[in-house]
């Protein structure tokens, strides 16, 4: 593999081997992000599918919960999806009363999304078992482990991609 990650042609054959650390590659790191992120969204995967929801309609609602009022052009950015990928989650999510669109106070064009009393007792259903599991992950951390935990998923984060974390927090420290 180039230092790009594209697959050279002409890369054929059987190796028997194992991809070791040899390559440079913290495969441990990689394999408990893995691992992690699968039990991280299997509770609310559940939840989900009581629904006929995917995880789609969850980080949907989660964004909707978490900023009230949140333009549709605001989550496309956060998301990094297209207007098409939202649409139909979205309207699943207005139509089966989880979220209301309102048109914007100035510009009539401009549609504003609000979580209703159903969509946030759902945020809140699917972000508990996250919650718990955090918790019980930190739980014998001091507050400098805290942090570094922070601050290496942080460092995860294309820098520019639409993480509102910083911003969204001083608001409402503000």
């Amino acid at each position: 593999m180039s230092q790009t990650g594209a697959i050279r042609a002409g890369s054929t054959g059987v190796l028997e081997t194992p991809m070791g650390e040899d390559e440079g590659i913290d495969f441990e790191i990689i394999e408990l992000l893995f691992f992690a992120y699968r039990d991280f969204i299997s509770d609310p995967d559940a939840i989900l599918d009581t629904y006929g929801f995917g995880r789609a309609h969850h980080r949907v609602v989660h964004f909707v919960n978490r900023e009230p009022g949140l333009t549709v052009a605001a989550l496309l950015e956060t998301l990094k999806i297209t207007k098409q990928s939202l649409a139909r989650v979205l309207k699943q999510l207005i139509d089966s009363g989880y979220i209301e669109q309102v048109a914007g106070p100035e510009d009539r064009r401009q549609r504003r999304l609000f979580p209703t009393q159903r969509g946030r007792e759902l945020a809140l259903a699917l972000a508990r078992p996250q919650s718990r599991r955090i918790a019980n992950a930190l739980e014998n951390l001091d507050a400098e482990g805290r942090k570094a935990v922070s601050e290496f998923l942080s460092g995860m984060i294309e820098p520019g991609t639409g993480s509102e974390l910083e911003s969204r927090d001083s608001k409402q420290e503000g």
